[in-house]
C-alpha cells in the first residue's frame, strides 16, 4: 500500500453539529487549535447553515476567522446554498463543501427537498466558487444504507457522484451516514464510483454504528482510496437514524495506519488530549477505543 493517507478531521463540524450540547465559539476554536497542534492538516471547522436548523454551528464565521492564520492547513466549511456561500466568503473561506444524498428519502427528511432540488440549490455555488478560485469538496450521504430506504444501490451513488464531479468538486466524500456498511459492500461501492470519478479524488466517510468502520476503511484502502474522514473521539451521529453512532474515531484510524507503517504525522497524546477536552464539554466519554484505552492506561499509571 501507499505510505500516504490524507486524514480530514470532521469533528468540529460533522461531529459537533449532531451533539445535543452546543459548544461556545471560544471552545470550538480551542478544539480546532488542539487538533491542528496534534498534527492534523485538514480540519473542517464549521457550517454556514440556518441557525434554527443547526444551532450548534452558530458562530462558524468567528471560528473560521479565529483559526484562519493556520495557512498550512485546509480549513473547509460546509455551505448548503448561495446565502451560505456568501457568508463563507465574508468570513474568508478558501475551501467549502456541499452535500447531497444518495437516498431520496433521506434527502427529504434531512433538507426537505429531493436530490435533484438539492443539487439545484448548490449548482450556482459551484459556479461562483469556480469564478472566485474557491475549492469545493462534495459530500454524498447514505451511500451504503438509509434509515428510510434500506440498502442503497451503488448506481444511485454513482449518479450523484458524476454530477458533483462534473460540476467541479475536486474531491467527493462517500458517507456511510448510518454506519451499516461492510467491507465487501464498501469495496464494491468504491469500484463502482471509481469508474466515473478517479479514485484519487474519492474520500471515505464511514460511521461506526455496527463496528465496521475500520474494516471498511481497510477494504477501501486496498482498492486504492487514500483519503479518510474521521472525527476525534468518534464525535457525531445521525439524528434521522436511531442508534447510529458517530464518525469513525480519528484516534482509531491513526492507530491502525501507524500500525500498518503509514506515517500520519499525528501526535497521539495531543490528539487524545484534544478529545478529552471536547468530551468534557459535551458531557460524555469518547467512543474511541484507542482514546479509552490510553486514558485508562494513563489513569492506572497514576494510581
Amino acid at each position: 500500500m501507499s505510505d500516504t493517507v490524507h486524514i480530514v478531521e470532521v469533528g468540529p463540524r460533522d461531529g459537533l453539529q449532531n451533539e445535543k450540547t452546543p459548544i461556545s465559539v471560544a471552545d470550538r476554536i480551542t478544539f480546532v487549535e488542539a487538533l491542528i497542534a496534534a498534527g492534523l492538516k485538514a480540519v473542517e471547522v464549521g457550517a454556514f447553515v440556518s441557525p434554527k436548523a443547526i444551532p450548534q454551528m452558530v458562530g462558524s464565521a468567528d471560528v473560521l476567522r479565529g483559526v484562519s492564520h493556520h495557512t498550512e492547513c485546509e480549513l473547509p466549511v460546509l455551505v448548503p446554498n448561495e446565502k451560505g456561500y456568501e457568508a463563507s466568503q465574508a468570513a474568508g473561506a478558501k475551501l467549502i463543501a456541499v452535500f447531497a444524498a444518495a437516498s431520496e428519502g433521506f434527502s427529504r427528511a434531512n433538507i426537505n427537498c429531493s436530490i435533484e432540488e438539492s443539487i439545484e440549490r448548490f449548482r450556482p455555488v459551484l459556479a461562483r466558487a469556480k469564478a472566485d478560485g474557491v475549492r469545493v469538496r462534495g459530500y454524498i450521504s447514505t451511500v451504503l444504507g438509509c434509515p428510510y430506504e434500506g440498502e442503497i444501490k451503488p448506481q444511485a451513488v454513482v449518479d450523484v457522484a458524476k454530477v458533483l464531479w462534473d460540476l467541479g468538486c475536486y474531491e467527493i466524500s462517500l458517507g456511510d451516514t448510518i454506519g451499516v456498511g461492510t467491507p465487501v459492500k464498501a469495496r464494491q461501492l468504491l469500484r463502482a464510483v471509481a469508474g466515473h470519478v478517479p479514485m484519487a479524488n474519492l474520500a471515505m466517510h464511514f460511521h461506526d454504528t455496527y463496528g465496521q468502520a475500520l474494516a471498511n476503511l481497510y477494504a477501501g484502502m486496498e482498492e486504492g482510496c487514500r483519503v479518510i474522514d474521521s472525527a476525534a473521539g468518534g464525535l457525531g451521529g445521525c439524528p434521522y437514524a436511531p442508534g447510529a453512532t458517530g464518525n469513525v474515531a480519528t484516534e482509531d484510524v491513526v492507530y491502525m495506519l501507524e500500525g500498518m507503517g503509514i506515517a500520519t504525522g499525528v501526535d497521539m497524546a495531543k490528539l487524545v488530549a484534544a478529545t478529552n477536552v471536547v468530551s468534557g464539554l459535551i458531557g460524555r466519554l469518547p467512543v474511541s477505543r484507542v482514546a479509552a484505552a490510553l486514558n485508562a492506561k494513563k489513569a492506572a499509571g497514576k494510581a
